[in-house]
């Protein structure tokens, strides 16, 4: 008898009670003990005894945790009662957010650079919004940080959730500073930077501005216009680090030992010239100075970053770095 029960007390704790929850959230109606015993492989086997204490415990558990699990009429006469939970107790209704609101809650995630459970919360409550003007992976930090005021970021916020007109200052990473002028749709969080996504009305083009390029304050200009049906901030913003849709190429000199190397591991990375000590020039596309940077000091004394100065200054930046330290 004990080696019959033995697999069964050996299941999880947690994938039995997910598997309970899951077997009277789905059910017709009230499920008696019974019922749930020939469904549940858990509270089968030879000992009844057994069966029904563990079901004792695991009723008092999800009540102690708040799941609504109660007990009902199993038929219109009353002759029997059953265990229920009920959908319309067990699931939270749908929250939505107004601007106001948004902004609150991202004001109270600013709490400092390590994660809070406030921090987590508030990252779950507004990525999850449905069409959110704040949107990002869920694994990315909710703060900006360092890399973006956080003034900047709440205007840009505000003004795509109210598809406002914004003209701001900006610096590329080449270095060049002019003037934007952009329907905002979208703010996004990705590899550890903020985006402002909208229409480009110099270029006529969907485009992302990085917050902390931004060099002046982000000014209402006037109604903005509406984001195309199915339009995603998301997936306007880069992917990753060597993403080619980004626009920002660095010119990075390498020994021809090393050249081929850059071609196979930097995606869309070309060949540009040849130089006359050897080395080989390769143009490579980024959307992140800081990681460009520390995958150039990989190589060592076999690569020098060339252009542009922004990518060129974080390299020695690092390198200053690793000598004082």
């Amino acid at each position: 008898m004990g080696d019959a029960d033995a697999p069964r007390d050996r299941m999880e704790p947690l994938e039995r009670l997910l598997n309970l929850v899951g077997l009277l959230l789905e059910a017709r109606g009230p499920l008696t003990f019974e019922q749930i015993r020939e469904t549940l492989d858990a509270y089968q086997g030879d000992n009844l005894e057994s069966a029904k204490r563990m079901f004792e415990r695991d009723k008092d558990v999800l009540r102690d945790y708040g799941v609504p699990l109660r007990m009902d009429d199993t038929d219109a006469w009353g002759t029997e009662q059953g265990y229920v939970i009920r959908k319309d107790e067990y699931y939270l209704p749908e929250i939505s957010f107004t601007p106001e609101e948004i902004t609150a809650l991202f004001v109270a995630a600013q709490s400092g650079h390590e994660e809070t459970a406030v921090e987590q919360g508030v990252r779950k409550l507004v990525f999850g919004v449905e069409g959110g003007v704040l949107a990002g992976p869920p694994g990315g930090p909710l703060v900006a940080g360092s890399d973006a005021p956080s003034a900047a970021v709440l205007a840009a916020a505000d003004a795509a959730q109210l598809r406002r007109r914004v003209r701001f200052g900006y610096r590329t990473a080449q270095g060049t500073v002019g003037e934007r002028d952009v329907d905002a749709w979208g703010v996004v969080f990705r590899g550890g930077h903020w985006y402002l996504v909208g229409l480009d009305r110099g270029r006529d083009e969907v485009r992302a501005f990085r917050l902390s390029r931004v060099t002046s304050a982000i000014d209402d200009a006037g109604p903005g216009s509406e984001p195309p049906d199915g339009f995603r901030a998301t997936d306007h913003v880069e992917a990753g680090p060597w993403d080619p849709r980004g626009g920002d190429r660095a010119m990075i000199a390498f020994e021809p030992e090393v050249a081929w190397l850059v071609r196979d591991g930097f995606p869309d990375a070309r060949e540009v010239r040849a130089l006359g000590d050897g080395r080989v020039v390769v143009s490579v596309p980024y959307a992140d100075e800081g990681i460009l940077a520390a995958a150039v000091l990989q190589y060592g004394p076999d690569a020098e970053v060339l252009e542009p100065p922004a990518v060129r200054d974080e390299v020695r930046r690092r390198l200053r770095e690793v000598v004082d330290a």
